[in-house]
């Protein structure tokens, strides 16, 4: 697996439950306002990247596959779960390439117990599964 050299733009997602709805906030951008000139199209108007809804699809997943984890082990979890996805677009050479990184917060349950969970669902969710191997992905609990 090759690791990104320059980052080109990063999608940003962060998920959380209301009873059975996940609630996914994306922060709408325009290549416009890349970092990078390839990325730079004049009046484009603001809209979801890929990354973002990437990002977005795979968090609420992640988020279902948390619930599942824990209805499995009988664990309540906290009203304030979240789960934030950054997913970056980068080359390395001429190549493209994508990584994530997902953060896990699980306020109030222990953190065995939470860890337990972020890896099991990691194993759970098909987003997880079809990423595994395939590009960088660093899940962390905060």
């Amino acid at each position: 697996m090759s690791k990104i050299e320059t980052v080109l733009l990063t999608g940003k997602t962060h998920t959380t439950a209301s009873g059975h709805n996940s609630r996914v906030n994306l922060e709408l951008s325009s290549p416009s306002k890349g970092s990078h000139p390839e990325y730079r199209f004049a009046d484009v108007e603001a809209h979801p990247t890929a990354e973002q809804l990437f990002a977005g699809a795979w968090s609420a997943c992640f988020l279902g596959a948390i619930e599942l984890a824990a209805a499995e082990r009988k664990v309540k979890l906290p009203a304030d779960l979240a789960v934030d996805i950054e997913v970056d677009l980068g080359k390395t050479g001429s190549a493209y390439f994508l990584q994530a990184r997902l953060d896990v917060s699980l306020p109030g349950v222990a953190r065995d117990a939470a860890l337990d969970l972020v890896h099991a669902a990691h194993e759970i969710c098909p987003y997880s599964k079809a990423t595994r191997g395939n590009i960088d992905v660093a899940v962390n609990l905060i």
